[in-house]
């Protein structure tokens, strides 16, 4: 999910941008009124600050836009309200490769790895804030995984891939390599257990293919989390629950209200997102709603559930 984190994960300073010498970036292709293009950064990794501060010390974005801003996920996005990221576009209308993120990774690590830990105690990433590393375009352009492999190369103390995709699991042999240098926790999004939501457009990724995804990479020995983030309205919770406990090794629990960047979720309230949740189920629009779900979670999870950026650093609540 990408949550107020992103809001403040690019800004200028450590990087993320592109440099006054970096080549100007080439278009590569438009569909559907989706601009494509290839930039050089100067620095991948964005030493964190406010909410992701607590979190891991620096964040990744191999992609500037998202391609799955015009689907369901993308129409809450928060990352839609930061001018910073999309530089007055269309959210869902631009894709931006970082070509380069693997080498900048390579040619920046030790000085960030030391950074992180006199500054923080440890060195950790979170992929990503801002973008989803898993686009159907990474079969193209595969900056995330030259990413990975270079951080398999020189590992930071920990990482979290956090994701909106079932391509995730793709790349499960290198997580298991990665597992083995570093801390290695995969978040994948699954915000309800309805396929539609009546009035948005569909899911990017199924919620039955996420699912899957999740149970093939807990069976296959990497530590995974659901994030029901931003949290819809839910069918059956109790089943939803059960099943996320079968998939998972915890979930987090994140509603946009307390969960946008703004105490009262106005971000998310200027979309049409609310209108469709409160369609579904009134209470839905309610920190209320969070918490009623959060108790639910806790019966198949004990001591294994999040609440909003507690659940994103491994902060779980305590088990009955």
């Amino acid at each position: 999910m990408l949550t107020q984190m992103a809001l403040r994960a690019e800004k200028s300073g450590s990087g993320g941008g592109t440099g006054s010498g970096t080549k100007e970036a080439r278009i590569m292709g438009q569909s559907n009124q989706m601009q494509t293009s290839s930039v050089q950064v100067r620095n991948i990794l964005t030493r964190t600050t406010g909410f992701l501060k607590t979190v891991t010390s620096h964040s990744a974005q191999p992609y500037r836009g998202c391609s799955f801003g015009m689907s369901l996920c993308g129409i809450g996005c928060y990352v839609q309200h930061n001018h910073y990221l999309t530089r007055g576009q269309a959210w869902g209308r631009f894709l931006e490769a970082r070509e380069n993120a693997a080498a900048s990774y390579l040619q920046t690590v030790e000085r960030e790895r030391k950074w992180a830990r006199r500054s923080l105690g440890r060195f950790g990433i979170f992929l990503s804030s801002s973008t989803e590393p898993f686009l159907p375009q990474e079969s193209r352009y595969r900056v995330t995984r030259a990413l990975l492999e270079a951080m398999k190369r020189e590992p930071p103390d920990f990482l979290i891939l956090q994701t909106h995709s079932h391509r995730v699991v793709e790349y499960l042999q290198l997580y298991l390599a990665l597992k083995e240098c570093c801390e290695l926790r995969v978040h994948i999004s699954i915000e309800t257990d309805r396929e539609r939501i009546p009035g948005l457009p569909a899911h990017a990724s199924s919620v039955a293919r996420r699912f899957e995804a999740a149970t093939a990479l807990k069976a296959a020995g990497v530590r995974t989390v659901i994030t029901v983030s931003p949290l819809l309205p839910i069918e059956d919770p109790e089943e939803f629950f059960a099943r996320v406990s079968r998939s998972a090794d915890a979930v987090v629990i994140d509603h946009f209200i307390e969960g946008d960047g703004t105490p009262d979720g106005r971000r998310t309230l200027r979309t049409a997102l609310p209108a469709a949740m409160g369609a579904l189920h009134p209470d839905a629009l309610t920190v209320e709603y969070r918490d009623s779900m959060v108790q639910v979670a806790r019966r198949y999870l004990p001591g294994r559930v999040g609440v909003s950026i507690d659940g994103f650093a491994g902060r779980y609540l305590p088990g009955p």
